[in-house]
């Protein structure tokens, strides 16, 4: 949906098929006993941030260019939803994530309320360049706007560090309460061949967690009670996400219980979250009709959202770089 942090979003090349929660970031699974500092790459940012912002912008409409020559706005405007209830649900799903960012970072710098703006761009960004290219716009911003001690390097890190470590301690939480049901529906050979694969994915988001853990006085430098109120809003933000979507489908093919939505939701976030699985789209699939029945067109609705994702994309971050030339026009 427009979904879980973090939050995966769509391809390049079949942006519609690609599930909404977009945003979810894997660590690497190992890290090296003595970690590299930070310093060079800090200094690396700084000297090329009189073009770094612009590039990334550029990148984006590109990449935002680039989608909308490949919509098919009759498509769109087809599928619309009529109920404001869809609009609203899918509305608020879409913000979930700038907004648990405009938090942790009211928090942490008390940026302004004009700072969900940059963060709707980084989410654009993410979605459709590359993951962490807009931490990386983000933190320029937050150089060049931002009053502050230091350099905001840190705690943009420390932030999305803190995102990935949030989403694999969902991902083995879900799975740990969900494994009773989720075992009679076949996930473990389901697009994956055997059990061996799920196990493996399963490791790595475990070995990745702890390693987080082991090393956070090398990695994470913000206070702990800071650590803690950010760590917090992402966790809240991934239950709100999987409930908002469970929520939207209902209201998009409501003959299918919410309980059932739910667990649909829990599954494919599961899905997403587990690193090693190849052929996501296929197992999904399988477990879909398990879950809801061969006669409910999920793969339509959730292409239908995808699309209406991507729509929604293009369209704010057009808004978002005209109110850019406005504003320079003012302050000219």
């Amino acid at each position: 949906m427009l979904e879980p942090d973090g939050e995966a979003g769509p391809t390049k090349d079949n942006p519609a098929m690609v599930p909404p929660e977009a945003l979810t970031e894997t660590l690497p699974p190992v890290l090296p006993t003595t970690l590299p500092s930070v310093a060079p790459l800090e200094r690396n940012l700084r000297k090329w941030s009189a073009w770094l912002g612009p590039a990334i912008s550029v990148a984006i409409l590109v990449a935002v260019l680039w989608q909308l020559r490949k919509i098919d706005w009759g498509q769109v405007w087809s599928i619309v939803p009529t109920s404001p209830w869809i609009w609203l649900v899918l509305a608020a799903s879409y913000f979930a994530g700038p907004v648990a960012d405009w938090i942790i970072f009211r928090k942490l710098w008390g940026i302004p309320v004009s700072g969900i703006f940059p963060l709707l761009k980084k989410l654009i960004g993410n979605e459709l360049l590359l993951g962490y290219v807009g931490e990386v716009y983000f933190y320029d911003w937050a150089r060049r706007h931002v009053k502050m001690e230091g350099s905001p390097f840190g705690a943009v890190k420390d932030v999305a560090i803190l995102s990935a470590l949030a989403g694999n301690i969902m991902t083995v939480m879900l799975l740990i309460f969900t494994w009773p049901i989720i075992s009679q529906l076949g996930l473990e050979g389901a697009g994956t061949g055997n059990g061996h694969v799920l196990a493996t994915s399963i490791g790595v988001v475990l070995v990745t967690s702890l390693v987080i853990m082991f090393f956070r006085n090398g990695l994470l430098s913000l206070p702990k009670a800071d650590l803690g109120f950010v760590f917090v809003v992402h966790t809240l933000r991934i239950v709100a996400n999987t409930g908002l979507s469970a929520l939207a489908w209902h209201l998009i093919l409501p003959g299918v219980g919410i309980a059932s939505w739910l667990l649909f939701a829990t599954v494919r976030l599961l899905l997403s979250r587990l690193p090693l699985i190849p052929n996501k789209d296929i197992a999904f699939a399988g477990i879909s009709t398990l879950l809801v029945g061969s006669q409910v067109q999920t793969s339509d609705m959730i292409a239908m959202i995808s699309l209406l994702i991507v729509a929604t994309h293009v369209v704010l971050f057009m808004g978002l770089m005209l109110l850019d030339l406005v504003q320079k026009e003012k302050n000219a």
